[in-house]
């Protein structure tokens, strides 16, 4: 959990930064038909296909200098798939999860390194392809008829997207605001 979170609007729910991978193409398409599928078939929120690095409070630097600082030497590199999982997490309903990497670790690092409060971020590469409630048998058959065709993913941009700290519904989904966008350097 992050320390500290200051608000977006006086009245408004809290907000965060968060810093997302983004994938290259064909992968970047093939992820967004799969998002786009599913949020038609069972009416759940359209979103960018992302994994999600590190989170700050808003205010904890600005975002595209943020990004330009922790990126400056990057270049794309790519994520093994190890399986697709669910879980009971609404941002986390149905999702591929990655194997570990030490350069994501490093630019998560980075990143975390970045703000001036240098709040702690647990580390898990995953992108999801649906944000949900849903039962556990529903979620258990949807993961098992998700097939990907390919193993490893490219990743070549970045961004900082601001959202709501908690994101628990289709609006809170809807809220997020692109701040900045970095492409890794070939």
């Amino acid at each position: 959990m992050l320390a500290r979170h200051l608000e977006m609007t006086p009245r408004g729910p809290k907000a965060i930064v968060a810093y997302w991978l983004m994938p290259a193409e064909p992968t970047r398409s093939f992820f967004a038909s799969t998002i786009g599928k599913l949020a038609a078939r069972f009416d759940a929120p359209l979103f960018e296909p992302h994994v999600t690095i590190y989170a700050a409070g808003k205010g904890e630097g600005i975002p595209a200098e943020v990004l330009g600082r922790a990126l400056a030497d990057c270049h794309p590199f790519r994520l093994s798939v190890r399986n697709i999982q669910y879980s009971d997490e609404f941002t986390r309903t149905v999702f591929v999860q990655f194997e570990p990497s030490p350069t994501l670790s490093g630019i998560s690092h980075a990143l975390q390194q970045a703000p001036v409060s240098h709040d702690e971020y647990q580390l898990n590469p995953h992108l999801s392809l649906i944000y949900k409630k849903m039962t556990r048998s529903a979620k258990t058959e949807l993961a098992a008829s998700v097939s990907l065709p390919f193993t490893e993913v490219l990743f070549d941009s970045a961004k900082a997207v601001i959202c709501p700290a908690r994101i628990r519904s289709r609006q809170d989904v809807e809220a997020w605001r692109v701040a900045a966008v970095q492409r890794l350097t070939e």
